[in-house]
């Protein structure tokens, strides 16, 4: 307090009632708002658990409903209906499809190691007609159980929605009436292409249908009214009646008597229920998705207006807090007059100071602020005004935090375009593998000129991706084990550009580029081919070269377009982008130019006497010379093959090159001179 004032009479007991008055409800309001989100977030977690649980769920019936059907043809086939074998083979595809997508999965992974790590064998022994129809049949069945025993659809947690425990019942018993269809699918396709039952394949029947019914019945008592009119439509089909009334001759040659019954026509029967069955079960385990959606949308909207309810009646009380304050201030004299100096002259002066200093000075800069700043002390007053005037020397504090965080913001939107970047990156990465898998099994050849297509898309894709972690400075180059010809570097390069029938590739003399370099080098000439195509007519192709330059030790790539041009203005920018000495940062730079940004980052990363220049072309155009040093190439295969001489073409375009760096030295040392 300064010298000579006193505190207002009773200014402790109205502070103390008034932090009192302030505490109380703030205790109140975070207690229930405590209560409260820990709820909607419990049912948010419990939603989004259940929604991806069942999506897993529905991957694992994809591969039970193809191993099921593998079953009953393999049953018949041993049964001795030859038939079968055409569609068990392409059967047979789809299972080690489906097998190939589930290994990604953990929770499936073991099951699918220990039950299904003898398929092989089995099928093998089926091909060579030593396998024991029984055996054969209980290895499947197992297999099934397995699956559907770590379906995760029966260990999640719904909480107090019945609607969705409902479903996910429901769920769950359709999975095990639909495995004793296909069961009874397969055990009676033996039976029916053999001609009889045999040992105990009449009471496993049996069993089977009993199964069945039990199953069916206590889906009905859980499905929704919608669920059970799809179960009783795929129940009242031609090919259902028809396998219902084959069922009962089986049932009638319980003493083993000759059954008569076309093997081929029961299995498309109950195929065609199996094949129902199967989507009804996709569309119960869609609702049950659908709800679990709707319940994580409605838990994120609790939670939303708990948080603003709570933001809401937190400002209303700082504001009542603030006005309670500031209506026990009586003499504002010296405040004004502070509040007045920091508003004029403090503030403004100091944001301009941060505004305009060098990065990594904003903390050194608020420094000196902080300890020139006046003591709130010597303001005079009473309490309460010291009290506000340290305060508001706290608020320009904060304003001059905001203004030094400006410069931080720049670093955090290109941290979030990283991450953007590597996500979309390990996406492509993806999509790319799955596209190779689809040209390796595609047959057709128009199919496979489009999965071309759509693979040099996914290729242009990915280099967009790794443009935005070049830029971000946070892209390790791709992984080269060994060093790759200049020509190779050259067409890798033009495979992910948008236009590559249009360029054109003409002396490419032969050189090898270290394979750490590889990929780097490949994406730094694509994007100067790019912006050559892009300002270029589109009638007029796109001319790479490349040389090995003797007298220097480096190898030079050459992009030449015939397009539009560039100002000399504008190519000493592009020069100071290539060589990281411009002002522009990633976030202040045009984004017509962010592809010069790209050459220059990956230009620094190749290291020091990496080179990239613009000059005319004659006759109209520009041409781009990426110069890669000697300690980038790798030595020859066959080093006692000299290179060949340069040819007229290429020699005109580094005599253009070593020019324009001529005139770039000279007006470097002019400049350097007059500072």
């Amino acid at each position: 307090m300064a010298p000579g004032r006193r505190p207002v009479p009773g200014w402790r007991s109205v502070r103390g009632r008034v932090a009192v008055v302030i505490t109380v409800p703030i205790c109140l309001l975070l207690a229930v708002a405590g209560l409260a989100v820990q709820g909607r977030a419990e049912v948010l977690a419990d939603a989004r658990t259940t929604r991806t649980e069942v999506g897993l769920s529905l991957r694992v019936q994809a591969l039970v409903h193809q191993l099921q059907r593998e079953r009953g043809l393999t049953n018949g086939l041993l049964g001795g209906e030859r038939e079968f074998r055409a569609t068990l083979a392409a059967t047979r595809k789809r299972v080690d499809t489906a097998l190939h997508g589930m290994r990604r999965d953990v929770a499936v992974e073991g099951v699918v190691r220990r039950h299904l790590g003898r398929l092989a064998g089995v099928r093998a022994a089926t091909d060579g007609g030593t396998a024991d129809r029984a055996a054969t049949l209980s290895f499947y069945t197992a297999a099934v159980g397995a699956l559907n025993a770590v379906d995760p659809v029966a260990e999640t947690a719904t909480g107090s929605d019945a609607q969705l425990r409902d479903g996910l019942a429901a769920l769950r018993e359709l999975a095990a009436a639909k495995e004793s269809v296909a069961l009874e699918r397969g055990l009676l396709n033996g039976v029916f292409a053999d001609g009889a039952f045999h040992g105990r394949e009449y009471l496993s029947f049996t069993e089977v249908r009993a199964t069945r019914v039990a199953a069916l019945d206590r889906f009905r008592q859980v499905a929704t009214a919608p669920q059970r009119a799809a179960l009783e439509r795929a129940f009242e089909t031609e090919d259902a009646e028809r396998a219902t009334a084959y069922e009962n001759r089986a049932e009638d040659a319980a003493e083993g008597s000759v059954l008569r019954v076309d093997a081929g026509t029961w299995w498309d029967a109950m195929t065609v229920l199996v094949d129902d069955l199967y989507a009804v079960q996709r569309s119960v385990g869609d609702d049950v998705r659908d709800r679990a959606d709707r319940r994580s949308h409605d838990a994120e909207t609790g939670l939303t207006a708990y948080l603003v309810s709570g933001a809401l009646v937190a400002a209303l009380l700082a504001g009542l807090a603030a006005f309670a304050s500031r209506s026990l201030t009586r003499p504002l004299g010296a405040l004004a007059e502070a509040a007045h100096d920091v508003a004029t002259h403090r503030l403004p002066a100091t944001v301009a100071r941060i505004q305009q200093a060098p990065p990594g000075q904003e903390e050194l800069l608020l420094a000196g602020d902080a300890q020139d700043a006046p003591d709130p002390q010597l303001l005079g007053g009473a309490a309460e005004i010291t009290k506000v005037a340290a305060s508001l020397h706290q608020v320009e504090r904060t304003a001059l935090h905001l203004a030094a965080q400006q410069a931080g913001l720049r670093r955090i939107t290109t941290e979030s375009l990283a991450n953007l970047g590597r996500r979309n990156q390990n996406l492509v990465r993806r999509q790319l593998g799955l596209i190779t898998r689809l040209e390796q099994q595609e047959l057709d050849p128009d199919a496979l000129a489009e999965l071309f297509e759509l693979d040099h898309l996914a290729t242009r894709m990915r280099r967009n991706a790794e443009n935005l972690l070049v830029l971000a400075g946070q892209n390790p180059p791709r992984p080269t084990a060994a060093p790759a010809g200049s020509l190779e570097v050259v067409q890798s390069a033009v495979a992910e550009v948008e236009q590559y029938r249009r360029v054109l590739i003409a002396t490419v003399e032969p050189a090898r580029v270290r394979g750490h370099a590889v990929a780097d080098v490949a994406h730094l000439l694509a994007e100067l081919i790019e912006n050559g195509l892009t300002f270029s007519p589109p009638t007029e192709p796109v001319e790479v070269h490349g040389w090995y330059d003797a007298p220097d030790n480096t190898y030079c790539f050459a992009v030449v377009d015939h397009g539009v041009g560039m100002s000399e203005a504008d190519r000493e920018r592009a020069h100071a982008r290539f060589s990281g000495s411009g002002e522009e940062a990633l976030l202040a730079a045009p984004t017509r130019f962010l592809g010069h940004l790209v050459v220059g980052r990956l230009a620094h990363r190749l290291g020091e006497g990496t080179q990239v220049q613009l000059f005319d072309t004659t006759g109209g155009g520009l041409s781009a010379l990426l110069v890669l040093p000697g300690r980038l190439l790798a030595p020859a295969e066959n080093p006692s093959v000299p290179a060949p001489p340069a040819r007229p073409a290429v020699s005109s375009l580094l005599n253009g090159f070593r020019a324009g760096v001529a005139r770039a030295e000279a007006r470097t040392a002019t400049q350097g001179a007059s500072s």
